[in-house]
């Protein structure tokens, strides 16, 4: 369920982006930190990391290595995250920019975050 859940968070967000006039890459699979890049004249890169989450839920994960390109672009990186019941996105999604205020531990592989938390500083598409 939760490979279908982050699928139409995926679909949802490149929607968003395309309405708002950018083309996007999906680079999931390449494993670079982030899901989606998009592309538009005039404007700086977006890299997007999208998660998915069943509504309801309380926490979303990120890796370090997410958390770290987060950090390393600044500007570019976008956390997106959308929130999903049954088969359709049904809140977002929703942009926080500088979505990390500091680096994890050198041993640390995630961390969860509370969703409230980061919605509390989001913008929506």
């Amino acid at each position: 369920r939760r490979a279908e859940i982050e699928q139409i968070a995926m679909r949802t967000v490149t929607a968003a982006e395309q309405q708002n006039g950018y083309s996007t890459r999906d680079v999931s699979a390449e494993k670079c930190g982030w899901d989606i890049s998009a592309y538009k004249a005039g404007c700086p890169d977006r890299h997007i990391e999208v998660k998915g989450r069943g509504r309801g839920a309380d926490t979303i994960t990120v890796t370090r290595n997410e958390i770290m390109y987060a950090m390393n672009q600044a500007e570019k990186f976008v956390l997106a995250i959308v929130l999903v019941d049954d088969d359709n996105a049904v809140d977002g999604p929703h942009y926080i920019c500088r979505p990390f205020s500091m680096e994890p531990d050198w041993a640390v592989t995630s961390v969860n975050y509370k969703i409230a938390d980061l919605l509390s500083r989001a913008e929506t598409a």
